[in-house]
């Protein structure tokens, strides 16, 4: 399972003005919602997730999110990138009493349930590679994230 076979170029936001999480996970959700991604249920889960189980992640200098919700919620699999153009505050995946400020959000929408394991084992793979998330971060365009994720080898 490839995770750049997930990526979606019209779901990739490359210097998204955002103030706070809940506008960003709003935009994400309004791209995907209209694209006939997600359903309606997708954003109050996605936010109910993350407030439970955070998914902020530090790694190296750079700091990322995965948010992720149930497959109910999802129509069609995808992976939806958003570099930000500040980071925001999420709260971290090991330690939920701390935050982090992410610069790149990778938003899973799977809806079988044995694809989200894999993606998120091919993704952790992916970015403990500080080369990829510098990458990924300074990205110029939606053509540089789709390079850099189907350049990319899983073991």
């Amino acid at each position: 399972m490839a995770v750049a076979s997930f990526i979606k170029e019209s779901l990739i936001n490359v210097g998204l003005k955002v103030e706070n999480q809940d506008e960003l996970f709003n935009a994400m959700f309004e791209k995907a919602y209209k694209q006939g991604f997600v359903k309606e249920t997708f954003l109050p889960k996605i936010k109910e997730r993350e407030s439970i189980f955070p998914t902020g992640l530090s790694v190296n200098n750079y700091s990322i999110a995965i948010p992720h919700t149930d497959p109910e919620h999802v129509v069609e699999q995808f992976i939806a990138v958003s570099v930000l153009e500040k980071p925001v505050s999420f709260h971290l995946m090991e330690d939920n009493t701390k935050t982090t400020e992410v610069q790149a959000v990778l938003m899973l929408g799977l809806n079988q349930p044995h694809s989200q394991i894999e993606v998120l084992q091919e993704l952790m793979q992916v970015i403990q590679v500080e080369e990829h998330l510098e990458k990924l971060i300074h990205a110029k365009d939606k053509s540089d994230i789709t390079a850099l994720f189907e350049s990319i080898k899983i073991l």
